[in-house]
């Protein structure tokens, strides 16, 4: 779920983001829309010499004719005809997308589609501007180009409005995990070892005393739709085994995000792996996600992971809940 567009890596700003409405939930989508079955953005002789053909030109040499398939008498090799240019080369590395997706309506499409694009609240790893989403317009040629002939095409603009959404929720949880773990494990452990319920609050007292917070800034992102996380191949597996507690869908999208993290004035690459799931739908029959944002299986990764999840569970289990009540009267 993670198309952002640029013409060029440098282009600017254009506008604000939309909104949904404030009622929706923060995992939840927009409007009626749901996302592809696969989100694609966020979805692929030589001929052997012949020695008879082979011939030396007509000499004057005495010399008999050489049977050899190599042209010894040529000093100079023809020109190399130009090779065609790979897929990969007219991609965009930052987003592994083409550069420019066209503007123009689809031959014979029968709705027209806005063709403006709405600003991103994540910043780029370039430091010129926030990414920017695709218009309506370009995402209905790219799921054209990438094969999804039957998209409804009233239904374009409720899917970017989903995909953006989405996109800001996904991005809101890096900046938390950002604002624990950014400065290293040592304070990511003094945030973590309360639990989540108290996490909040001491991040706050800690960042009044730091001066704030750093705002970190996304490089590139890849989607990945065909590879399963190992976390999510490990619940596919327990729901295998035990469906009545573990059962659950494979996530419908694969996301990996690089993330610039200031640490100690050095700029360090994280990454980041977002499984999208989709749920039952809310009885107004709003759609419902879900995302699992966490840094990757790096031992950096894997040790953040741990003191987050570690410090909440042990928080429980040794009944820091019930001590961190205040006393009855």
């Amino acid at each position: 779920m993670g198309w952002f567009w640029a013409d060029a890596p440098t282009a600017p700003a254009q506008s604000p983001v939309s909104a949904l409405p404030p009622s929706h939930p923060p995992t939840h989508g927009a409007g009626d829309a749901k996302p592809p079955p696969s989100c694609p953005m966020h979805k692929k002789t030589i001929d052997a010499l012949n020695p008879s053909a082979c011939k030396r030109p007509e000499s004057t040499s005495s010399a008999p004719p050489s049977s050899c398939p190599v042209p010894h008498d040529q000093r100079h090799p023809p020109a190399q005809a130009e090779q065609p240019q790979s897929i990969l080369s007219k991609l965009n590395p930052l987003n592994y997308m083409f550069h420019s997706i066209s503007q123009a309506p689809a031959p014979n499409q029968s709705v027209a589609l806005p063709t403006t694009r709405d600003e991103s609240s994540i910043p780029k790893g370039t430091g010129d501007g926030n990414w920017e989403y695709p218009s309506p317009q370009q995402m209905y040629n790219a799921l054209l180009r990438k094969g999804y002939t039957d998209t409804d095409v009233t239904a374009v603009e409720s899917m970017v409005a989903v995909h953006n959404f989405l996109n800001e929720g996904a991005w809101q949880e890096i900046v938390e995990w950002e604002r624990r773990f950014g400065k290293g494990l040592g304070r990511g452990w003094e945030v973590s070892k309360r639990g989540e319920a108290n996490a909040p609050m001491v991040l706050r007292r800690l960042e009044a005393q730091e001066g704030g917070q750093e705002q970190p800034t996304l490089i590139r992102f890849q989607g990945r739709p065909k590879d399963l996380t190992p976390k999510a191949a490990t619940l596919q597996m327990l729901g295998w085994l035990y469906p009545s507690k573990f059962g659950t869908e494979p996530p419908f999208d694969r996301h990996d995000w690089y993330v610039s993290r200031d640490v100690n004035g050095q700029k360090k690459e994280v990454r980041y792996v977002i499984d999208y799931y989709s749920a039952p739908p809310e009885p107004t029959g709003e759609p419902v996600f879900y995302l699992d944002v966490r840094p990757a299986m790096t031992p950096s990764g894997a040790a953040e992971r741990l003191l987050r999840w570690g410090g909440d569970v042990w928080w429980r289990a040794s009944g820091g809940e019930v001590r961190n009540q205040p006393s009855a009267p």
